[in-house]
């Protein structure tokens, strides 16, 4: 078999390997693309090239995959529906973990718009598949987890000591009409309401929300991560604390304070050095991991992004590795 580990070059000049751990890594199923997932289907059918859905159902990776469900996942679904959508994709992974438990580790789908049946669903994945922690598409039909309606999946998480990754969604439909939809064509809107601005954005307010709800002081062992080198958080992070100061918003700690020590931050596809430094003197090494975004991102651009990054290689251990061993008990 291939040695698919990273290379890196120690102080003594000597090659050696090194386990990279890819945490945002997408896998789909067959209800899944004839539900929420339809859109992706058809996207993948309609181009002369390997579909998208076809590659992530695959489940093939580099060194480790942490696998999730595709976006939108269930969060857009009625309860009914996300429940058992859930469980069935839950299911699903959970035999592909088992079947290469040194390949895959798995994070949970999770039926959002049935939080206590959510929890639960966490709790059962976790202890029976020894999944990893979960992963929350954005908002639900509008709704975002600083409401206290889904506060019970945030205890169970902190509860189990497990991490929850928020992956982006699309703005909810007004918001696209009112910000993204202008004097350019609807195929325009579509991208910069979605992967070329505004998912980013909706992401980075969702984490925003949370932090300003005081999740983080009612549940201080909380772990979030968030992908795309922190969804233009880090840039804005001086200027957040200056502006939404603990008089303002009686939080216990400065905003930064919760970004640096509840959240956790990966590539997920943005493989590009400047904002890679911003986040890293914002957060330091210890809060950043790797990922691909498979099958969106490639894994030889992030692969090869990871080793010639000019960073010590301690810290190039903690960012491929290490980190996630440590937040996800590898």
């Amino acid at each position: 078999m291939e040695d698919k580990r990273l290379k890196i070059m120690t102080r003594s000049g000597k090659l050696e390997r090194m386990r990279t751990i890819a945490l945002e890594e997408h896998f789909a199923t067959a209800p899944f693309l004839e539900g929420p997932g339809r859109p992706i289907k058809k996207q993948a059918q309609a181009k002369d090239n390997p579909q998208v859905a076809e590659r992530a159902a695959k489940l093939i990776g580099i060194y480790m995959q942490v696998l999730s469900l595709l976006t939108p996942g269930v969060e857009q679904l009625d309860a009914a529906e996300a429940v058992k959508l859930a469980r069935d994709s839950n299911n699903r992974l959970a035999n592909a973990v088992q079947r290469h438990p040194d390949r895959f580790a798995g994070l949970a789908t999770l039926p959002t718009p049935a939080p206590e049946v959510a929890a639960q669903e966490l709790e059962r994945t976790v202890r029976e598949y020894g999944f990893k922690g979960a992963v929350i598409n954005g908002h639900s039909r509008g709704r975002y987890l600083d409401d206290k309606f889904f506060w019970p999946i945030l205890e169970r998480t902190e509860a189990l000591q497990v991490p929850l990754y928020i992956h982006p969604t699309l703005p909810p439909q007004p918001v696209i009409d009112a910000y993204y939809t202008g004097n350019f064509p609807s195929e325009v809107t579509a991208v910069l309401a979605g992967v070329g601005w505004g998912w980013h954005i909706e992401t980075a307010v969702h984490v925003l929300r949370l932090i300003l709800s005081g999740v983080f002081d009612r549940y201080p062992g909380l772990q979030v991560v968030v992908g795309h080198l922190g969804e233009a958080i880090p840039f804005m992070m001086p200027r957040i604390d200056i502006t939404l100061s603990p008089e303002l918003t009686n939080l216990n700690h400065p905003v930064s304070i919760y970004l640096r020590e509840n959240l956790y931050y990966t590539f997920s596809g943005f493989n590009f050095t400047q904002p890679f430094f911003d986040l890293l003197l914002q957060v330091g090494a210890e809060r950043i991991m790797f990922s691909t975004d498979y099958p969106y991102g490639s894994m030889k651009e992030a692969h090869d992004f990871l080793v010639h990054l000019p960073i010590s290689a301690g810290d190039k251990e903690r960012i491929a590795h290490g980190n996630a061993e440590r937040l996800l008990k590898i």
